[in-house]
């Protein structure tokens, strides 16, 4: 497995966090965490990039303990792009850009440009290359900020509701092109969704949390009603069309 998570713990002040979170993914691969607000998702995310240090535990990617890495190292193996993104008043290009400082030398290559182009095309960014990212919509900027971390070309790529801030149409093609880059870069994807309904059509695997641990890890046709129903006091009927699984409040 590419990305490792042995035994991590994190409490803010005297509050547990996380509580002995222990997960793996391949790459190729995309595991969704899923679970209600407050339950730590996000914070997981954040000990992965080692934005947050755990309390106790190891993050390991490709085999390396992320806390024997330089920050410059962590950035040329992990991309991550939380809920809320900074703005200012840079460009989109300029912004992707910033992507490949973990691997940009004295000065920017041909190749790093290749990269960035390459991106925005992807996301059908270009058009708006020149744009300052200040003077965008928050789906926009979303979109921009994913842009961004997969120029880095990261090895694992972590992702903290994606969709929160796209309609209906940019949720759908941003999943697909994680989904294509996911498998397309042999990376391995975690991300943080409420949407289970899109997560059961794009991930592989899925962990649920509640009070700071996993109580279930599955694939999409392990996702039973009896799990949602304990992690979120929901009853549910689970239904499939052409294969996949939808998940139907009773």
């Amino acid at each position: 497995m590419i990305l490792n998570i042995n035994d991590v713990h994190f409490d803010y002040r005297s509050r547990k966090v996380l509580n002995g979170v222990e997960l793996g993914v391949n790459r190729g691969e995309i595991l969704a965490i899923m679970g209600p607000n407050g339950v730590g998702k996000s914070t997981l995310l954040k000990c992965m990039d080692f934005i947050l240090k755990p309390t106790n535990g190891t993050v390991m990617v490709d085999g390396n303990d992320l806390s024997k890495l330089s920050k410059q190292e962590i950035a040329q193996n992990i991309g991550y792009v939380s809920q809320r993104n900074e703005v200012s008043r840079t460009t989109v290009f300029d912004a992707v850009l910033l992507g490949r400082k973990p691997h940009i030398g004295l000065t920017v290559s041909e190749n790093d440009y290749k990269i960035v182009d390459a991106a925005l095309k992807r996301f059908e960014l270009e058009d708006m290359q020149l744009r300052r990212i200040d003077e965008m919509s928050g789906g926009e900027l979303q979109k921009v900020c994913i842009c961004r971390a997969i120029a880095q070309e990261p090895n694992v790529l972590l992702l903290d509701e994606p969709t929160s801030s796209l309609d209906l149409h940019n949720q759908l093609e941003i999943l697909k092109i994680i989904r294509n880059v996911t498998e397309g870069h042999q990376t391995a994807t975690v991300l943080t969704m409420h949407d289970l309904n899109l997560a059961l059509r794009f991930a592989d695997k899925f962990v649920f949390m509640k009070d700071g641990i996993i109580h279930d890890a599955c694939d999409a046709r392990g996702v039973m009603p009896e799990i949602i129903e304990n992690i979120y006091g929901v009853k549910v009927h689970i239904e499939y069309f052409k294969g996949v699984p939808y998940v139907i409040p009773e």
